[in-house]
């Protein structure tokens, strides 16, 4: 009797089957068995944010989430917000702003951006530094990271006053 068990669900969306262990985290099956390494293993606590994906379509903490309890769901990696409208805008602004340092902390960041843009279409920067706070930067201080999201929140202002 084997102690895997087989799920299917929509990873970066496409239809995906794995067989996991029932106490394999969701962190455990996306880098171990998928192959997907951008989502890091920080603290394996839910404290860093360096494993942040979003689990139909809200942030998540992929390692406090049992890989089983994936089944039926929609996983989204760093993977996946490069089709992603917001989330390639989100990857694309951290470049541009410089908000990166040594780049572990940057997939969470990223996902997490996505999801605070997603909620709040015109995010102040108070809400930006709230949104971000499960994710943890020690290189950075945090400021040119706010300033990339906040960019892409001005950038859907300007573009929608355009077209008014």
């Amino acid at each position: 009797m084997s102690d895997r068990t087989t799920i299917s669900f929509r990873l970066n969306g496409v239809t995906t089957r794995a067989r996991v262990s029932a106490t394999a985290s969701a962190l455990e099956m996306l880098r171990d068995d998928l192959g997907l390494t951008g989502t890091k293993y920080g603290c394996g606590e839910g404290e860093c944010g360096a494993c942040s994906i979003l689990l139909d379509g809200d942030s998540t903490n992929a390692c406090l989430l049992f890989a089983v309890d994936c089944d039926g769901r929609d996983l989204r990696t760093i993977e996946g917000l490069a089709s992603d409208p917001i989330g390639a805008k989100v990857q694309q602004a951290f470049v541009e702003a410089g908000a990166v340092q040594c780049g572990f902390c940057t997939p969470g960041m990223i996902v997490q951006a996505t999801d605070i843009l997603r909620r709040e279409p015109h995010p102040s920067r108070e809400c930006i530094s709230r949104g971000i706070e499960g994710n943890l930067c020690r290189c950075t201080g945090y400021v040119k990271i706010v300033d990339a999201i906040e960019a892409v929140a001005l950038a859907r202002d300007s573009a929608q006053e355009r077209a008014q």
